[in-house]
């Protein structure tokens, strides 16, 4: 037998690459856009959330009725109207029913939807879901004729192609998506103040935007907060349909605390789609790293109302400072995109003003309010249609009765007799007995005369642009007593409140400055103790066995703390920062990333001296200003550049007054020069300071050459020495030197 079927291999085309990509990719995208991402401006959803809601009502899940399984729901919407995932249809139900994601959420749900702590919802199988009210005013008039229906994805059902109801549902509830090529981003608006605004816009269709801003006056955001951004940014955003607000935490009233003249601050709302939990834990975060020290504790305790409780360090503490530090800090404040890029109706992506948009919607309320119109006219037709040949079967009773009594055939006779058409005769041969009544003539009657008059009104409506726009308005302001600021639902949740953006407060300006002492051990822990202590005692300090001081310095807590390593690169670390006094420390290492080889030659504060003396071991140095040797990395900064086996032997502070560099080298020979002598440089070798043939430089200072070179005797006196006569030691840089005067210390060293 001759196998017929034929060859696939028949149906493959030869195409250029790039043009078979090009095409099937914008498919691809328009497919995206036109069905995935972007919302239809006339009723404000996408696909996935038109065919819930559509699946919803036909499970008769209104708002009276009771709760069904929202896997019963999503079964339904993916097994006749939308061939997806069952995630993706679960997580678009998810947030139509979140009330801190939507305005007017759309879905009621039952059980865990998530919450504004981010946490996710419950498995389909454990919730349960029934439409809103919102819901069921946003679909209302599909049963009248309104917008057409297209057969569903396999041709067994029908959907309809957009919801006909007037709540206005783009703006109120907002919308998020990414396309390709294009996205959109809409956030929440009052109800109540688009429909003034739609009305506005039925009266004076030339209205400009600034008059609709009138009564829009910004978003109405879920989760409420303040948009600080002032009215010409939002006028600007709203005529372009493009732009971005400031949002900002609300902050309730101070609060007292539980020492005294203590007070904390509450949060009482935050910014619209922030998590909870995620803010807390970055506020958490400031306060270990020490990036905001005026803060001591963050607490959540939140119920079914946000509280952050925030307490300060201290009474003392600004309160708009600790605002202001948090707002630059966190997402207490942030920033909502609005990019009106919607489907219009003829499904094209436009990015519409405020203006556009709600022209856009007013003109497919119109169409819809006519086709409302037409079909309660088609139906008054038809019902009238058949009151006339009830009235005749009533004039006529008897005659009828006698024809369908004697008569094989009544339905001709009866056409034929009294001029009735096939519904007409029909509708009398189906009639109870019960119908004959007098009564039910006289209701006949009725009936007509008020669809007669209902016609005529409708006539008149349909034909009358003038009586269309003054329905609209009659609707719309049905709808705004449902929706109005008076009620619960309505009331406007976010304040729209000028404020200038928050002040990049230093962090030195929240420290409180408090006397330190600060202690480097010689095996590299680091401390700071409360107050100056005597630095002479320290040696006698607590320290781990078998370590013992290295350096010990007075500072404030304000204060920058600079580190010199023996490999030229300088660390900085505030005092804030460095562990307390009580025990023996932290290692410095675990704070800065100090090379295992190197070793700490000098710690000194930053505003201890503008200008620094750093020389190596080589004999070389500069004068180096210490705002090129603070780093605010842990990595720190390479400042002084050494040749291999030379080392960073001396940095030392130079005093204002300071006119001369003495140096003395391993070889105990001394050199005196001006400093004038020397490079200031950032970053470098620098120059000779002293010439050597054996060893290296052993110490360097600065001094006032009037009053002379001082140096400590030695032993417990605390005595020091000063040679006013330096003529003898006094030469160029880069000289040889000779042997010190009498007295100078052994060990080499100025200090």
């Amino acid at each position: 037998m001759t196998d017929t079927a034929p060859d696939p291999f028949d149906a493959i085309v030869d195409a250029p690459f790039d043009s078979a990509l090009s095409e099937r990719y914008l498919v691809y995208a328009m497919s995206t856009i036109t069905a995935r991402s972007l919302p239809d401006l006339r009723d404000g959803l996408k696909p996935v959330q038109r065919r819930l809601l559509w699946a919803m009502r036909g499970l008769k899940l209104d708002p009276a009725q009771g709760y069904k399984k929202c896997a019963r729901v999503v079964g339904e919407v993916i097994g006749k109207y939308h061939p997806h995932g069952d995630q993706s249809v679960y997580d678009a139900m998810v947030r139509l029913a979140q009330s801190f994601a939507l305005r007017y959420p759309l879905v009621d749900g039952q059980g865990n939807f998530g919450n504004i702590d981010g946490d996710g919802a419950a498995a389909f199988r454990y919730t349960e879901a029934r439409l809103t009210r919102v819901a069921v005013d946003l679909m209302a008039g599909l049963d009248e004729g309104t917008v057409a229906f297209k057969p569903t994805y396999n041709g067994e059902e029908h959907e309809p192609e957009i919801m006909p109801g007037l709540f206005p549902n783009l703006l109120a509830n907002g919308a998020s998506g990414i396309a390709v090529g294009m996205a959109t981003s809409i956030p929440p608006h009052n109800a109540a103040e688009l429909i003034d605004a739609a009305m506005l816009l039925i009266d004076n269709a030339d209205a400009s935007t600034a008059e609709l801003l009138e009564h829009v006056q910004g978003p109405d955001l879920p989760t409420g907060g303040l948009i600080v951004d002032g009215p010409e940014t939002i006028a600007a955003a709203y005529e372009s349909g493009r732009g971005s607000l400031r949002v900002r935490a609300r902050f309730g009233e101070v609060e007292k605390g539980s020492g005294t003249g203590s007070w904390q601050l509450v949060i009482t709302e935050i910014p619209y789609q922030v998590q909870k939990g995620k803010l807390i834990e970055q506020i958490a975060q400031l306060i270990v790293d020490k990036k905001l020290p005026i803060l001591e504790d963050v607490r959540d305790e939140s119920d079914e109302e946000i509280r952050i409780v925030l307490v300060p360090k201290s009474r003392n503490v600004d309160q708009q400072v600790l605002m202001d530090s948090l707002y630059r800090l966190t997402d207490l404040e942030t920033r909502i995109s609005l990019n009106m890029n919607v489907l219009d109706a003829t499904h094209t992506p436009r990015v519409m003003g405020l203006k556009e948009v709600l022209a856009n919607w007013l003109a497919h309320q119109f169409e819809v309010l006519v086709n409302r119109s037409r079909h309660r006219l088609g139906k008054i037709d038809d019902r009238m249609e058949l009151l006339g040949g009830y009235i005749i079967a009533f004039l006529n009773l008897d005659r009828i009765i006698e024809i369908i009594r004697t008569e094989d055939e009544p339905k001709p006779v009866m056409m034929a007799e009294f001029e009735l058409n096939d519904r007409q005769a029909e509708a009398i041969l189906n009639m109870r007995l019960r119908s004959l009544r007098r009564l039910e003539e006289m209701e006949l009657r009725s009936e007509r005369d008020a669809l007669e008059k209902e016609r005529e009104e409708l006539v008149k409506l349909i034909e009358s642009p003038a009586r269309q726009r003054t329905r609209m308005k009659r609707d719309l302001a049905a709808l705004h007593k449902t929706y109005g600021p008076e009620t619960a639902l309505g009331a406007r949740r976010t304040t729209i409140k000028q404020a200038a953006p928050a002040r990049e407060i230093p962090l030195e300006a929240m420290i409180e400055r408090e006397p330190v002492t600060v202690i480097l051990s010689q095996r590299g822990w680091i401390r700071a103790m409360k107050g100056h202590a005597d630095l002479a005692s320290l040696d006698a300090g607590k320290f781990k066995d078998g370590d013992t001081l290295a350096f010990a310095v007075h500072s404030q807590t304000t204060d920058k703390i600079l580190f010199a390593c023996d490999n030229g690169r300088f660390y900085t670390l505030g005092a804030d920062r460095l562990p307390g006094g009580r025990g023996f420390g932290e290692p410095l290492r675990l704070l800065v990333d100090i090379d295992s080889d190197a070793a700490i030659v000098a710690m000194l504060p930053v505003a201890a001296a503008e200008r620094l003396l750093v020389a190596s071991s080589a004999g070389r140095g500069f004068v180096l200003p210490v705002s090129a040797a603070v780093s605010e990395t842990r990595k720190g900064r390479q400042t002084v550049n050494l040749k291999p086996k030379v080392r960073l032997k001396c940095v030392r502070p130079i005093g204002a007054t300071d006119d001369y560099v003495a140096v003395v080298g391993d070889n105990r020979k001394l050199v005196v020069f001006p400093i004038a002598e020397l490079p200031e440089m950032a970053r470098g070798q620098g120059v000779m300071l002293q010439r050597y043939r054996d060893g290296g430089l052993s110490d360097a200072i600065t001094f006032r050459f009037e009053d002379g070179l001082s140096w400590a005797m030695g032993g417990d006196s605390g005595r020091t020495r000063t040679e006013a006569d330096l003529t003898a030691w006094r030469v160029a840089r880069g000289a040889g030197g000779r042997m010190p005067p009498n007295g100078f210390p052994r060990d080499n060293r100025f200090e």
